[in-house]
């Protein structure tokens, strides 16, 4: 699946989960901005992903996190997860390194 479409769905479950209206964004962006997000037809900048977790109530990584869950097929989140843990211990040996 296409990763705009990965994001968008899972910008639009974690809204609903969080019972939030495309409405409600309406202090950091426009409905038929959240709405094409979910859709897939647009792409989110870093800083409209923090605005749009703030008001979610998640930290912005949760949404990237279901957005390559999603996009990868992953049925659980456990492969995910583990992929991230053996890159950042990698990460923190490379940075004791220096």
């Amino acid at each position: 699946m296409d990763i705009n479409k990965a994001f968008g769905n899972a910008l639009k479950k974690s809204r609903k989960e969080k019972k939030k209206t495309q409405e409600d964004f309406g202090i950091v962006s426009s409905r038929t901005y959240i709405s094409s997000l979910e859709r897939g037809l647009q792409s989110v900048t870093i800083e409209k992903l923090e605005e749009i977790a703030a008001v979610i109530g998640v930290h912005p990584m949760i949404l990237l996190y279901r957005s390559y869950c999603i996009k990868d097929g992953f049925k659980s989140g456990e492969k995910i997860i583990e992929i991230l843990k053996n890159e950042l211990l990698l990460e923190k040996a490379t940075a004791l390194k220096e």
